[in-house]
């Protein structure tokens, strides 16, 4: 598989023919994939194409069904649950592999701590620490507890974690889906000296354009075989995405779903405060997708948080259909038709060690009951529908959903929020951590559900999702709204002159 330009190079770490089934669904087949000494490599693919299975097999922590791994052109068995770091095979999770009751100092030594004279060397293991957040250009205190850290930051001390073992191959699971930009550039600087100091990557994404900017070579994927392997100047976004749904996409976002301005106005948001947020208001009309944009931290999740009762207001009125309603009631949003989605799928939306089923009608029971009993028929009719309305496809109705892909997570998640049959939507990040493909699917799920009369406001930190989805556009700076766009100004640079405090146009 090695290029012509790369035949002086044999690979540090290469599969052969590898295969992998759990139980008796197979999702790899004969796969050959290989890692350059020194290289960015992409693996890309839809979800469930078996991208991760194959990063878990080479770093370790599964065990190919067949198959040969190479190390330095020699046949190897890695050790299993990470012990292949002391091979120089460190594996960046998708899923935080943090625990919550250490600091990071201890998570970034956690099983090679640093002692002198018997006693732990906690002094030079913090400076250590501090050194590699500020190579990271991370303000992450390095005697915080995990629990306290934001997302965004987990995935800084991840990062840090790999950067620390002085990897010779580094396993990045959708390491950016986290991350600002600003975040996202000082890893890619690292990345590059890194790799200018020989260190292999292999660089799991779905966001095309940093496919593009990052890595030397690609490797696609699709329904767990290998499709092709090519340099990336070799290829363009629409080439990759091609290659990994195995159609042309044409049209990536469908037409807008103008409403009437005279359209009935089903969610008012006035003066609402929360510890952070300061003062927001806005409107939501029947049949509208409003996008909420804004950099990282600027008080987006907060503000519909508290709208939608998960969070406390400290002022401010919600108006629902015409009726006010009540600070920190979850329960009664829902019976009324307010629907959250959250953006952290795996922590707080879905029981990944429980079935599809269990998961779908979790937040809708009572409509699923016989008596005081569930009601098994009810259930599996929710699950069918769900599955075609969706288009949630697995190979075994069994499966546990944290076996299921990140796509099919996503639109399990979305179902489940569909059985209380909402008409106002919040879906925040619709689309983190999923492929082109299935992004495709989720923009036009949101458009159809805006024909259909329900209202969805979208938080994205994606601009040309908020661009190519919303026909209006909130953007907060801060906790506070700074603009509210429409029509032309729903652009990039404006979006960005705003984001960023060169703009101001609501008062505070």
């Amino acid at each position: 598989m090695t290029s012509v330009g790369d035949s002086a190079r044999a690979p540090v770490l290469a599969a052969e023919r590898i295969s992998k089934s759990f139980g008796d669904v197979q999702v790899l087949f004969s796969v050959d994939f290989d890692v350059l000494p020194g290289e960015v490599h992409a693996l890309m693919g839809e979800n469930g194409a078996g991208k991760s299975t194959l990063v878990k097999i080479l770093s370790g922590f599964e065990q190919a069904s067949s198959g040969t791994i190479l190390l330095d052109g020699e046949p190897v068995i890695l050790p299993p649950n990470g012990a292949a770091e002391a091979l120089g095979i460190v594996l960046i999770h998708q899923e935080f592999n943090l625990a919550d009751h250490l600091t990071v100092t201890e998570s970034l030594f956690l099983g090679r701590e640093v002692t002198r004279f018997g006693m732990l060397d906690r002094k030079h293991m913090r400076a250590e620490t501090r050194r590699v957040l500020d190579q990271l250009g991370s303000r992450i205190d390095e005697n915080a507890l995990i629990s306290s850290l934001a997302v965004a930051d987990k995935q800084m001390v991840e990062i840090a974690k790999a950067i620390s073992r002085r990897a010779r191959i580094v396993f990045m699971d959708e390491p950016t889906a986290v991350l600002s930009r600003e975040e996202t550039e000082v890893l890619f600087d690292q990345v590059r000296k890194l790799r200018a100091s020989g260190t292999s990557f292999v660089f799991v994404s779905h966001k095309l354009d940093e496919v593009m900017e990052l890595t030397d070579r690609v490797t696609v994927l699709r329904d767990g075989q290998w499709v092709k392997t090519a340099p990336t100047s070799a290829l363009d976004g629409e080439a990759i995405a091609q290659l990994m749904v195995g159609r042309e996409l044409s049209s990536l976002y469908p037409n807008k779903h103008e409403p009437d301005v005279d359209e009935e106005i089903v969610l008012s948001v006035k003066g609402l405060s929360t510890g952070f947020v300061k003062n927001a208001s806005f409107e939501l009309r029947r049949g509208e997708v409003l996008g909420f944009s804004g950099l990282i931290g600027s008080g987006r999740t907060e503000l519909m948080e508290a709208v939608a009762g998960l969070r406390p207001r400290l002022s401010g009125e919600v108006w629902l259909k015409g009726a006010v309603l009540e600070p920190q009631d979850f329960r009664e949003a829902n019976r009324r038709g307010l629907a959250y989605m959250t953006k952290d799928r795996k922590g707080k939306g879905l029981l990944l060690g429980e079935g599809m089923t269990a998961n779908l009608t979790l937040q809708s029971m009572e409509r699923h009951l016989r008596h005081i009993y569930l009601d098994p028929a009810s259930e599996a009719k929710a699950m069918a529908r769900a599955k075609r309305r969706f288009d949630i496809r697995v190979r075994d109705d069994k499966i546990k959903v944290g076996r299921m892909s990140g796509g099919n997570q996503q639109k399990l998640l979305l179902a489940k929020i569909m059985e209380i049959e909402p008409q106002v939507i919040v879906i925040d990040e619709p689309t983190r951590g999923i492929d082109v493909g299935t992004k495709q699917q989720i923009y036009h799920f949101i458009a159809a559900l805006a024909r259909e009369g329900r209202s969805i406001i979208v938080i994205s930190s994606e601009m040309p999702e908020v661009i190519g989805l919303c026909t209006r556009v909130a953007v907060m700076r801060e906790g506070r709204m700074v603009g509210l766009l429409e029509g032309e100004e729903i652009n990039e640079q404006t979006i960005m002159r705003y984001a960023a405090g060169l703009k101001r146009q609501m008062a505070s």
